[in-house]
């Protein structure tokens, strides 16, 4: 993995074998708008996302990585270019402890190729070699079987339960009390 380590978020560019990562900032509103009309993304995110919800997004994406120097990246392919989604590292709070938060989200042309994984390991990288991090969680609806897998190819391992606003299998639209699993990584685990 080779990474910028400047202060500014165009800065943190992460070149994986197959992908460029680049921290999303403000000016990348319409990609994170295309990315967020996936209906297998939209799915999982209570609809697809209206171009001021992409903007709003895009701008704290750009305020996260100057405030936490960490943030979610736009991920093309190194090969043609092409938006493959986003992903990356959040600082959240999670039960009550601040903590980092990994994820992803891979438009369907290119979903089933490993990108998530790709993805997703190069944030535990990040967190690890870069941020110094000594773990790193993910959590997703109990029943998204496909962010779960990818979470256990990043070598992360299921550890519990969160409840928290999300979907529920059966239901339509946003519960409040929506069951995710939790899974982590820490820094000396295998694969961390």
């Amino acid at each position: 993995m080779a990474e910028g380590r400047g202060d500014r978020p165009g800065d943190r560019v992460v070149l994986t074998r197959r992908l460029v990562l680049r921290p999303v900032t403000a000016a990348d509103a319409e990609d994170v708008w295309l990315v967020h009309q996936d209906p297998h993304i939209a799915r999982w995110y209570a609809g697809a996302w209206s171009p001021e919800q992409a903007r709003r997004w895009a701008q704290e994406a750009e305020e996260a990585w100057r405030r936490d120097g960490v943030g979610k990246w736009l991920a093309h392919r190194r090969e043609d270019g092409e938006l493959v989604g986003r992903g990356g590292l959040s600082r959240t709070v999670l039960q009550e402890r601040p903590c980092l938060e990994l994820g992803w989200a891979v438009r369907t042309p290119f979903r089933g190729a490993g990108y998530a994984t790709e993805i997703g390991r190069a944030g535990v990288r990040f967190a690890f070699e870069v941020l110094g991090a000594q773990e790193v969680l993910s959590f997703t609806e109990e029943h998204n079987t496909a962010s779960r897998a990818v979470m256990e190819r990043v070598g992360m391992r299921h550890v519990g339960r969160v409840v928290r606003p999300g979907l529920v299998e059966g239901l339509d639209g946003v519960q409040e009390s929506a069951p995710f699993a939790l899974y982590r990584i820490e820094r000396d685990a295998p694969g961390g």
